[in-house]
């Protein structure tokens, strides 16, 4: 595999599902993912964010190869409050940029749709991860102990915040 020079991002399809949960299953041996976490929101991926755009979505970064470098989903978690799901960047294309752009695309996705609040979680040793979504104005809500690790839960006002 090679890094890539140039990615885009674009709305993942069901023919993108392979590389999808490899790199969700790629987090699960990494110790990203919970122990209790299927992804069963990624097996029915159409359903889960693709079945209504106008308050979801799920995304891919795509390396001028044509190869899946990242992901990000957003779902709608009541009418003012969305949530950003399975931000991943492939390890070797890790460091840049990549996890940034599709951060990015998730708020302005969030924003464009007039959320209130965005939230999300993260293990706690996800040290890359969390200085990134600390860059984009989340603050930390609380810490809860889930399968022996720590996990933060993190949220953004985008009422008050400015674009990163």
């Amino acid at each position: 595999m090679t890094t890539p020079t140039t990615t885009a991002i674009r709305t993942a399809t069901e023919t993108d599902l392979p590389s999808i949960r490899a790199l969700f299953d790629a987090g699960m041996h990494e110790g990203e993912v919970r122990i209790n976490d299927t992804g069963a929101d990624i097996d029915h991926i159409t359903e889960g964010y693709l079945a209504d755009l106008e308050h979801n979505g799920f995304w891919v970064a795509v390396a001028d190869d044509d190869t899946i470098a990242g992901m990000v989903g957003v779902q709608r978690v009541d009418e003012a409050v969305a949530e950003v799901r399975r931000l991943r960047v492939h390890p070797q294309w890790r460091r840049r940029g990549i996890g940034t752009a599709l951060m990015q695309h998730a708020v302005r996705f969030c924003r464009d749709r007039e959320y209130l609040k965005v939230v999300l979680d993260v293990r706690g040793e996800r040290s890359g991860a969390i200085q990134l979504f600390e860059k984009f104005g989340f603050y930390l809500a609380k810490v809860r102990e889930q399968d022996e690790r720590r996990l933060l839960d993190f949220y953004v006002d985008l009422y008050a915040e400015p674009e990163a």
